[in-house]
């Protein structure tokens, strides 16, 4: 088995493209590749799981427990030939003064090699001094190597190559040149998705290429075997008490920001998943509850809009009680309009308010949100305790009613107006704020739970938990 982190002196340094081409061309070899990201993310996630085949999964400190973050890595990892960790932001880079939450630290927990990305621009004899001290700066991280990226031509990287070996130790695992073509496509909150590209794959399939062209692919697996298997996980079980409940999901190029364990930890509450399309599917599948997960609503709002018969029955299933759980782009979608560019276009209308994109980010980061009483899946539960999620949103909700009822109080983060979030209508629950399945945020099992409460009251009105 093999296993490494793929990391960088600094964000923006090329990381997710090497990591994009590394999962593909290993995968290309005939390798089973478990991409993994760390933090919060969905985009990168896409691209990941395209490039390997196989689902990426998240791993994050701030909001898993150490345990839980390893059982996480065993239980996707234990059966590939290669587990790649891409990180987040620089190597030492984090929350505190300590790097707790660090892509070192998770190097550390997880007992991984780093491959260290340089963005070699404009860089000679100057690499020499960054590497040691990246070396210096904590001893008992495990250094694969280098890979250099962004070289100016040939002569740029013999320069860099003599230097790396003169003054370090590090083995050169790669040198890839400057190619504007492999750049992955930016928008206002990162990557653009890979699930609204049809051009996805062949996109990875040149930057595979490139990346096997220019990476000694048998050093990096020389340098990250590993003799230590990872521990296969009992299956997780279905917990439920009756009939599997359907839930509709909206899975498309606007809405496709889904955690893989969250999808799993919905099966395993005893849902039955049903995707439909909100751009171009005209009906609302048959269901027992609807999810509207994050994306890029404003990037399509005309294909949003002109689907009419498809807003209309979401409209007509909030309004007549349907179990309803939509995040950031699924709030904005439920809202009455989006507002952006100077063009406002009408929306679903289950919430009072209308959304209006801004030029620069409303809520980012890290949240902690404090359940209230009017919380449809933690009613009569007092104590309910502080849960910790993200959020990552441009857009702002206006002229909502001064009786609306929230589901959350804001301890950190944003949300709706920076002290609550969570706008709560019959049985609808939207909110800015992603969830992510986790110990101490079981989310699916309760919003499952909740709809087989509605289920079996059979009440149009609002549910108790």
């Amino acid at each position: 088995m093999h296993s490494f982190l793929i990391s960088a002196a600094h964000k923006s340094s090329g990381k997710t493209t090497v990591s994009i081409g590394l999962a593909a061309a290993l995968k290309a070899r005939g390798l089973a590749v478990q991409p993994f990201k760390k933090g919060p993310d969905y985009i990168d996630p896409l691209w990941l799981g395209t490039a390997a085949g196989r689902a990426c999964r998240n791993l994050d400190f701030y909001l898993s427990p150490d345990d839980e973050i390893r059982a996480q890595f065993a239980r996707s990892g234990w059966n590939a030939d290669v587990c790649l960790v891409e990180g987040n932001m620089g190597l030492y880079d984090g929350l505190d003064l300590e790097g707790s939450n660090s892509n070192a630290a998770l190097a550390k927990l997880l007992d991984l090699p780093v491959a260290l990305v340089v963005d070699a621009r404009g860089m000679t004899r100057g690499v020499a001094p960054l590497l040691l001290g990246y070396q210096a700066f904590d001893r008992n991280i495990r250094f694969a190597g280098v890979i250099l990226n962004r070289l100016g031509g040939g002569r740029h990287e013999s320069k860099l190559r003599a230097i790396i070996e003169h003054y370090t130790d590090l083995p050169v695992l790669g040198a890839i040149h400057e190619d504007k073509g492999l750049a992955l496509v930016e928008r206002h909150l990162g990557l653009m998705p890979a699930n609204e590209t049809h051009a996805a794959e062949r996109h990875i399939a040149e930057i595979a290429r490139a990346i096997a062209a220019q990476v000694d692919l048998d050093r990096l697996l020389q340098t990250s075997a590993t003799d230590v298997a990872l521990p296969r996980p009992s299956l997780r079980k279905v917990s439920h008490g009756g009939t599997p409940l359907r839930i509709a999901v909206a899975r498309d190029a606007a809405f496709g920001f889904y955690y893989s364990d969250d999808i799993e930890a919905l099966n395993a509450a005893g849902a039955q998943l049903v995707y439909f399309d909100a751009l171009r599917d005209a009906h609302l599948p048959a269901c027992d509850g609807l999810i509207i997960g994050g994306g890029f609503p404003e990037c399509f709002l005309d294909d949003l809009e002109a689907n009419a018969q498809l807003r209309t029955e979401i409209l007509d299933a909030i309004e007549a009680g349907l179990p309803t759980y939509a995040e950031c782009g699924g709030l904005m979608y439920l809202a009455r309009s989006i507002s952006w560019k100077g063009r406002t276009q009408r929306m679903v209308g289950a919430i009072a308010g209308d959304i209006v994109m801004h030029e620069k980010p409303i809520g980012r980061g890290y949240v902690k949100l404090q359940p209230t009483a009017n919380h449809p899946w933690h009613q009569g539960d007092a104590s309910a305790p502080v849960i910790a999620a993200h959020e990552f949103h441009y857009s702002a909700i206006d002229n909502l009613p001064a009786d609306t009822i929230f589901a959350y109080d804001i301890k950190r983060g944003h949300g709706v107006d920076g002290q609550r979030d969570g706008i709560v209508y019959k049985n609808l629950l939207a909110s800015y704020t992603h969830l992510r399945a986790t110990a101490g945020c079981d989310w699916p099992a309760r919003f499952v739970r909740f709809i087989r409460n509605c289920r079996t009251q059979g009440e149009t009105q609002r549910c108790s938990a």
